[in-house]
């Protein structure tokens, strides 16, 4: 079973960056295809963004286009999310997904095509 670390997150002010690290236990992580989700108290689960298993092409919601950055390192088993020009309204538990979805379909993913690690809390003071 494929078990995920999310860490990374904590306060910053708006306008202020963060990178979330995604630490994956998996014997072949280059196969899965991963994925950052976002949810905030009494909101949905929000996708963030997404990349392929090679993390080549990569995917993003319009609303941090241009600001966040998903990578991915199969050599150490690891995912990032950097994060610049933060905004408060994007305060939430951020969550990191595996899946043998492909990356352009995991914006749409059922919750159950994936394993979620347990998230890592983001704060963004205005």
């Amino acid at each position: 079973q494929v078990q995920l670390v999310e860490s990374g997150g904590g306060l910053v002010q708006s306008g202020g960056s963060l990178r979330l690290t995604c630490a994956a236990s998996a014997q072949s992580f280059s196969s899965y295809a991963m994925g950052w989700f976002r949810q905030a108290p009494w909101k949905e689960r929000e996708f963030v963004a997404a990349c392929s298993w090679s993390g080549e092409s990569t995917y993003y919601a319009d609303s941090v286009k241009g600001r966040f950055t998903i990578s991915r390192d199969n050599g150490k088993n690891a995912v990032y999310l950097q994060m610049n020009s933060l905004k408060p309204e994007e305060a939430a538990v951020y969550y990191c997904a595996a899946t043998g979805v492909p990356g352009y379909r995991i914006a749409t993913m059922s919750h159950d095509q994936a394993y979620w690690g347990k998230g890592t809390l983001v704060n963004v003071s205005s």
